[in-house]
């Protein structure tokens, strides 16, 4: 460790500490080094004879003041940022811990409220919601950051737009397929969809896409697209002329749900979250990377 001169830019009881670890130093024999390893530009009452009357003098000069109001400003434009965006959340962290105790801001709401207020304005509708009910009854830093991981960790298994996911059909089993090339052989002739296997496989994956960073139950619409076969799931239809006839599903008579290369953005079959079921297999869960998000 590298023997450190004080300049107000330490805090006093990490700057003391450092110096006690450093040379093992007794309070009344060695208090007079280490005032004369206070630099100049910091002035001292007299009479300091130990190192708690130390400590005491460096937190009451000004510079102490400054760096902790430095450290609060600092804390307030602390901003998380997510891994999958490039951040690092044990850097933020141990940043966020260090900068509560620098401004001595020892508080457990207080360091909720700043810990909250480094979500970013974008980030998500979830997190929002769910942090304050997550940090009732908190009653130490070290509870508040455990908190936040989960809360973290909940966050990397949310759908969001772009994201892989897996339908699977409730009472089957089954995850919802499709196989390129393989096509009804009446109605439409697209390439079919089925309740396929009771595993996710390469032909049960489908990229999820809708408006918002986060798919929300009640007021999104979806568009699903066929990962191996790059095309969407839409229910095709007929111009007779005077109306559009959607085709029908030779084993039932319930329309045809098919995947085929979509010509304009507006044939995409967007389903709400909470009506796509009724139009396909009935009771689906989502599952992305192979975590069932259940409802």
């Amino acid at each position: 460790m590298e023997l450190q001169k004080y300049n107000g830019n330490i805090h006093p009881d990490e700057w003391i500490n450092d110096l006690q670890a450093y040379f093992n130093i007794k309070q009344k024999i060695n208090v007079n080094f280490a005032i004369s390893l206070v630099d100049s530009i910091i002035k001292l009452p007299t009479g300091i004879d130990n190192i708690e009357k130390l400590r005491n003098a460096l937190k009451e000069n000004i510079f102490f003041t400054i760096f902790k109001n430095t450290n609060k400003r600092k804390l307030q434009s602390l901003k998380y940022n997510p891994e999958r965006k490039g951040g690092d959340t044990s850097y933020f962290i141990s940043t966020f811990c260090k900068l509560c105790y620098n401004a001595e801001i020892n508080d457990v709401k207080e360091q909720t409220r700043y810990l909250y207020n480094s979500l970013p304005d974008n980030y998500f509708k979830y997190v929002s919601n769910e942090f304050f009910e997550k940090m009732k009854n908190v009653n130490s830093i070290d509870e508040l950051i455990k908190r936040f991981e989960e809360l973290v960790l909940e966050e990397t298994n949310l759908i969001r737009n772009g994201s892989i996911v897996a339908l699977k059909h409730v009472a089957t089993g089954k995850y919802l397929s499709s196989t390129k090339n393989l096509c009804y052989t009446t109605g439409s002739k697209t390439q079919l969809v089925f309740a396929g296997s009771p595993e996710p496989v390469p032909n049960s994956l489908w990229k999820i896409e809708f408006d918002d960073e986060l798919a929300a139950y009640t007021d999104n619409s979806i568009v699903l697209q066929h990962v191996k076969s790059e095309i969407f799931l839409g229910m095709y239809c007929v111009n007779t002329g005077y109306r559009y006839d959607y085709c029908k599903s030779p084993l039932n008579n319930y329309t045809e749900v098919s995947c085929y290369v979509i010509l304009f953005a507006t044939d995409k079959l967007k389903f709400y979250v909470v009506m796509i079921f009724n139009l396909l297999l009935g009771t689906i869960l989502f599952k992305k990377l192979f975590v069932i998000m259940k409802d």
